[in-house]
């Protein structure tokens, strides 16, 4: 990373983004554009209204999103693809998956634990003999880590999720490649930091950075905040920080950008999910400011996840310059308005030469 003045300007290779949902049909249009313009290469999930979870669908999601990249960006920027994992995944879908190229990995979601997760896993022992060819062929499992026992408070199941089924699944898999995804908690990142296993990385959002759950419930609840798993206590974000300027090649960019509707997210049973996608690179550059750690962005946001992925480290550089701009309150999302992270907030860094 190079700097004019750490007060000024930055240059650091171009980010890629291990954790993003761009939804499906006319919307791709107006979301892929964003990670795009800011990121080289992203990690999509599956959990689509109708889940990609098998090979042939996964590369017809990869085309749809293809056509929704802008013409100038066509050939700066790579999507790679997940299958959502489910009790009857075939375990010969593994290897099938892995020879596409675009597929980089299986999403565990905990049946019920987060938007469009009803089809997911009931049992992790249901996945064994999937696992078992994950395992073989060096595939990532990609995790979301919480529980969905309703008797275990929400602030607590993931926590509850290393213990009961992180711990001893790594047990059975010792080479499993793991990525827990967009971690929350001190339990989640000292885990990971203790394990300091090449098979074991981590994913952490903007919002888990820059926000704890009293930005989410002091003074009123703000829906545009509630994402699963769960903004935490400040001790929590806390150490999320302290994760993420560390250093340690364990922890990457995975900004769960979720788009949903304005009115989605605004009614009596709120949808989970931040959109952070338009802006995400200038976040987490406002959060490693703060920590006087802008050292450590580069590694982080542009090294350690493509490493984990056994991708290339992109070439390209970016440059973000010190500049106020105030976030939109609202984003076109189909003929409905999206809402964005930080939606009216002004951000005092600016990614130059933006390609929107």
């Amino acid at each position: 990373m190079s700097t004019e003045s750490k007060h000024n300007s930055i240059e650091i290779i171009q980010p890629d983004d291990m954790h993003v949902h761009f939804r499906d049909g006319d919307v791709l249009k107006d979301v892929v554009p964003h990670t795009a313009a800011q990121f080289a290469k992203c990690l999509v999930m599956p959990n689509l209204k109708s889940p990609v979870v098998n090979s042939e669908l996964a590369i017809a999601y990869y085309e749809r999103i293809k056509q929704a990249v802008p013409n100038n960006l066509k050939d700066k920027f790579e999507p790679f693809l997940t299958l959502y994992l489910t009790d009857k995944t075939n375990s010969d879908e593994v290897k099938k998956a892995l020879d596409t190229q675009i597929i980089k990995g299986f999403k565990l979601y905990p049946a019920g634990a987060t938007t469009l997760s009803e089809n997911g896993v009931t049992n992790i022992k249901n996945c064994y003999a999937v696992i078992e060819q994950m395992q073989k062929y060096n595939a990532v499992l990609l995790v979301h880590g919480e529980v969905t026992d309703h008797h275990v408070d929400i602030f607590d199941r993931e926590a509850k999720f290393i213990d009961d089924v992180l711990i001893p699944l790594r047990k059975d898999f010792p080479e499993l490649k793991i990525s827990f995804e967009h971690i929350t908690t001190k339990q989640a990142a000292d885990y990971v930091l203790s394990e300091n296993s090449q098979y074991l990385g981590a994913s952490i959002t903007p919002q888990h950075l820059l926000y704890n759950r009293n930005h989410m419930l002091a003074g009123g609840i703000k829906p545009h905040y509630y994402c699963l798993p769960i903004l935490k206590r400040s001790l929590h974000q806390q150490a999320l920080l302290k994760a993420a300027i560390s250093g340690s090649d364990r922890f990457y960019v995975g900004t769960d950008s979720a788009p949903h509707a304005k009115y989605l997210k605004e009614n009596s049973c709120g949808c989970a999910g931040c959109y952070s996608a338009l802006h995400a690179v200038e976040l987490y550059t406002t959060a490693f400011e703060a920590e006087n750690a802008l050292d450590k962005l580069e590694g982080f946001m542009s090294i350690y996840g493509s490493k984990f992925y056994e991708l290339p480290i992109n070439t390209h550089k970016i440059k973000l310059i010190k500049q106020n701009w105030q976030v939109p309150n609202v984003l076109n999302f189909g003929n409905q308005e999206l809402v964005p992270l930080a939606a009216g907030e002004t951000m005092t860094w600016k990614l130059e030469n933006s390609f929107l």
